[in-house]
């Protein structure tokens, strides 16, 4: 009988699982939710220029991806997982309610943009805890080489996109109405997604998450001590004081990039020069690095959505489908819900190509996803080519931009994730993952630089705003040479790419 239920439990996944997905999908409706709205509220709420806006966009999401860092190291040296993931959607829960008393403070802008300072800090260091440690946890509740953990991951991957895709929806929906004073509602609802995710995870977590022979996951592995407690009193100071810079000191200084970029150098560099590495994992150890490259220009296009794609969508885009105008912010539920969609099609396309030898490598997989994604701005491309800044555009154009970038993402994020853990030797696994989402958020600093280059619209222009931008003394004077800067540097990468990967293959040793 013993024998009979063990064969049942593991054709199951453990109910650990679901209340993950659950936990997750609710942080990631939280996390959505407040981006989706965050650049509309920074131009028309706290009236910061498209420029400046996109440069704050840029700095949050980049430090987003920077702290996991700071997160990761200390859940391994003394809090654990359940801890960490319950001090990082504290101090979410608590950044997100300082974004709902920002909008309430609009009328006051120096008071308003102080408390968006600290509503940011609290995000990022919240989402250093949170984010790494979560998805740690569901490869946790199986024992080592169960084969299971392939589906599990995709379960889990769902609840990200199920949340991602339901978040600009209802914050935007009571956010984004073209009230300005309604937006708090939208921080407001995003509080209340990571208060559901924080409370549930409490209620449950002594109940559901461990492994099969009873043992908890995730718990503490030291007391903390002054040590990690100035780490973190640190990196709170640190992070209000690099966002705030150019505000309180009227500075054009980018303090935010030059940490990000010089992360994104010294990291890798302490790892390769380490003497113990034998001179095959240095090579698996440079692809690595080389591909890490070539996302940060993927990323940076991509993440335009949140940034100078949700301002084009918000001025230049006709969004009226009969008498009603849909949100600008709704057109970011379109890519969670095409790799919903989809994700199920290129994993069983990709299992089809390996049974007939003819899958890819996971370099060319990625230039592949650096291709459709320059194909997605060829089309919004040529969709303005020729209208003027007064003109609004079909919002189906930017429906095929998403559904190209998407299939983009397909190509490239699963594949770039499954390549690190597969490269990485184990005892760098952690750090190695970590250079990797260092990679991200070099792309999201650089999202947010390349977004502020966009050019006004007509009723910007009338109002006194700059006629062009410029990039390396070019001036970008209208939205088609906007496109072409992602078009060029998108194909550019993915040519590039295309040719190194024979060479990469080769440098992987037999590692597909």
């Amino acid at each position: 009988m013993e024998n009979i239920n063990s064969v049942h439990e593991q054709k199951g996944h453990p109910k650990g699982l679901y209340l993950l997905f659950f936990t997750e999908m609710w942080e990631r409706f939280s996390y959505y939710g407040m981006r989706a709205i965050f650049i509309l509220f920074l131009t028309k709420a706290l009236l910061f220029s498209d420029q400046d806006g996109s440069n704050i966009y840029g700095s949050y999401t980049g430090l987003v991806y920077l702290t996991p860092l700071l997160g990761g190291y200390l859940c391994d040296r003394f809090l654990g997982n359940r801890r960490s993931i319950l001090i990082g959607g504290i101090l979410m829960a608590i950044g997100q309610f300082m974004m709902f008393l920002c909008g309430m403070m609009i009328a006051n802008h120096d008071m308003a943009t102080i408390m968006m300072w600290a509503g940011l800090t609290a995000l990022i260091i919240g989402n250093g805890f949170f984010k790494p440690n979560i998805s740690t946890m569901v490869g946790q509740l199986y024992p080592q080489g169960d084969h299971r953990i392939d589906g599990a991951f995709t379960i889990f991957y769902m609840g990200i996109n199920l949340g991602a895709f339901f978040a600009p929806l209802v914050a935007g929906g009571l956010g984004d109405t073209g009230n300005i004073a309604d937006f708090k509602w939208g921080f407001l609802v995003a509080c209340i997604g990571m208060l559901i995710s924080v409370v549930s995870f409490e209620l449950y977590k002594n109940k559901y998450l461990h492994r099969a022979d009873g043992t908890p996951v995730g718990m503490p592995v030291a007391k903390m001590n002054m040590k990690a407690i100035g780490m973190i009193i640190g990196s709170v100071i640190l992070i209000f004081f690099l966002l705030s810079f150019k505000t309180f000191f009227n500075s054009n200084l980018d303090l935010t990039s030059y940490l990000i970029f010089g992360s994104m150098i010294l990291i890798p560099m302490i790892i390769i020069t380490d003497k113990s590495l034998t001179s095959e994992e240095k090579s698996r150890i440079w692809v690595i690095f080389i591909l890490a490259f070539f996302v940060i220009f993927f990323w940076s296009a991509f993440e335009q959505a949140g940034a100078s794609l949700t301002i084009f969508a918000d001025k230049q885009t006709d969004r009226m489908i009969g008498n009603w105008e849909m949100p600008a912010s709704w057109f970011q539920s379109v890519n969670p819900l095409v790799i919903i969609t989809l994700a199920p099609v290129f994993s069983y396309f990709w299992s089809q190509l390996h049974k007939r030898n003819m899958e890819p490598s996971s370099p060319r997989k990625m230039a592949w996803g650096l291709a459709l994604l320059c194909l997605g701005y060829v089309v919004i491309a040529f969709a303005v080519k020729g209208v003027d800044s007064s003109t609004k555009i079909a919002m189906w154009w930017l429906f095929a931009l998403y559904l190209l970038h998407t299939m983009g993402e397909l190509c490239l994020s699963p594949i770039g994730l499954s390549m690190v853990s597969k490269l990485a030797p184990i005892r760098f696994a952690s750090l190695l993952m970590g250079t990797w989402f260092l990679a991200n958020a070099a792309a999201n600093k650089l999202a947010g630089t390349l977004s502020a280059l966009i050019p006004p619209s007509g009723a910007d222009v009338a109002a006194g705003a700059a006629k062009y931008s410029s990039i390396l003394g070019f001036q970008i004077t209208n939205l088609y040479e906007f496109f072409m800067v992602f078009i060029a540097m998108s194909g550019v990468a993915a040519v590039i790419l295309f040719l190194l990967s024979n060479v990469l293959k080769k440098m992987m040793h037999g590692i597909k």
